[in-house]
């Protein structure tokens, strides 16, 4: 069988740190396990017509969400040995869903494997606006000792209100690292939370307008899906409280890319801090580059080295499954 891996590039670092699995060159550490087993295994950086040239003589596809083969309609109708995708983390919006399911082909990925990387990337990005932390550290880079420029925006986060959009494995993460600072904590989820659980999270059920209308902190937390796509709009994004903070490390099709725009260039949000993007990699000129009072990254949250141990280890599992004729498993 053929297994294609689509990695981002490791460069340098791939060889200074094995650890790095989530890359082309380390390619999730399955290159002895795979041809092992006599099969062959190639792992890519390109998206476009790299994926293009093996798509007519793959058996297995894995991407990631961090670097995403988009694999569409189109490619599957073009791979007729595709029997198997697999995300090398969490979230599988990359992937065409109903046409696999059209043609029978198994998508999986590994649940629950960066859901700590995550969460504690939003703390840091929660902090970092709130903080002021960025115009701080331009400010040292640029030899300046200007106080009262960056003190003027910097803010405790402690009796804060903050408002968790999705209280699934992350957002429940992010409540229980929020509670040691003594914050309003808010969530808005289509299940809501047992009693017991709301108490021991120390968050409160709110409905979405009236949760963005009372937050000075909003965290994005849900997954793409149809309903979601565009969900901040820039009708949502005007009612947040004017000099809020917003945080998405969900999914950046979530957020209207030029509303945002707008709203952080009028000065409505006091800042935006992001992990993801549309399309990813982003291209230079993408316009959340340029936008004032940010703290984007280039979708690192999910991907620290114990995440991508442990979504490495779970892609091991899935191929061993399927090789020797078993079920994945369902979590």
């Amino acid at each position: 069988m053929k297994i294609v891996a689509v990695l981002y590039p490791g460069g340098p670092a791939a060889k200074d740190t094995p650890e790095l699995l989530g890359c082309a060159e380390n390619a999730l550490g399955l290159r002895e396990m795979v041809e092992g087993r006599g099969h062959e295994l190639v792992a890519i950086t390109d998206t476009g017509a790299g994926v293009d040239e093996h798509i007519p003589t793959v058996d297995v596809l894995i991407a990631t969400p961090f670097w995403p083969a988009y694999i569409t309609r189109e490619r599957i109708e073009k791979a007729p040995n595709l029997r198997l995708l697999l995300t090398a983390g969490v979230g599988s919006d990359h992937f065409d869903l109903a046409a696999a399911a059209e043609r029978n082909i198994t998508v999986a990925e590994i649940t629950g494997s960066n859901v700590v990387s995550v969460a504690e990337h939003v703390i840091m990005q929660i902090l970092t606006l709130v903080r002021n932390y960025i115009p701080s550290y331009q400010e040292v880079l640029a030899g300046g000792w200007d106080i009262g420029k960056v003190a003027a925006k910097s803010h405790d986060l402690e009796d804060k209100t903050v408002g968790i959009i999705g209280m699934g494995r992350i957002g429940q993460r992010v409540a229980a690292r929020l509670k040691p600072f003594d914050v309003h904590t808010y969530y808005f989820d289509s299940r809501r939370l047992s009693t017991a659980e709301e108490q021991v999270l120390g968050a409160r059920f709110e409905h979405l307008d009236a949760l963005i209308r009372r937050c000075d902190v909003v965290s994005i937390n849900i997954p793409l899906t149809p309903a979601t796509q565009g969900m901040f709009d820039r009708d949502l994004l005007y009612s947040m409280k004017r000099g809020a903070y917003l945080v998405n490390t969900a999914r950046g099709r979530i957020i209207d890319t030029d509303a945002l725009v707008e709203v952080m260039e009028r000065g409505h949000l006091a800042g935006y801090a992001g992990d993801v993007w549309y399309p990813q990699p982003a291209p230079a000129d993408h316009p959340w580059r340029n936008m004032p009072n940010h703290a984007m990254t280039p979708h690192v949250s999910g991907t620290s080295l114990e995440a991508q141990k442990r979504y490495a280890d779970g892609i091991r599992d899935c191929l061993t499954n399927f090789f020797e004729g078993r079920p994945i498993d369902r979590d």
